[in-house]
């Protein structure tokens, strides 16, 4: 569950206060995409399997990293705009802070896998 990926057990002292304040926004963009599933559920499951494709490349990464002791700000950086693309795909009324798109996020994987170092 996504909200699961932002709300868990200690996570006030492990997200960035810069992250932390666009929690409400995420949230709020999780209920938009609920209000609008019934509607659209098609274009949902096409923009959920693009995005579960680049979280399952985030996760698999971040967990070699934390047996390896790495804490890698690109991979961080690219966890958040996972975020903002929800956002930009299901609630773009919301609005992003940047321009944020699956190809945008396929080309920021390729830089942050050229800089992993494991």
């Amino acid at each position: 569950m996504e909200l699961d990926k932002l709300v868990y057990p200690r996570f006030l002292g492990t997200t960035p206060w810069e992250k932390l304040q666009h929690l409400p926004r995420y949230v709020k963009g999780m209920v938009l995409r609920l209000d609008k599933y019934p509607a659209n559920s098609e274009r949902d499951s096409r923009h959920g399997a693009a995005i579960a494709g680049l979280w399952n490349q985030y996760e698999h990464h971040l967990e070699r990293h934390r047996k390896a002791g790495i804490s890698d700000t690109d991979l961080a950086d690219f966890r958040w705009q996972i975020e903002e693309l929800r956002i930009s795909l299901f609630a773009q009324e919301l609005k992003t802070p940047y321009p944020v798109s699956v190809k945008r996020l396929q080309k920021l994987w390729d830089e942050v896998r050229a800089n992993i170092r494991t």
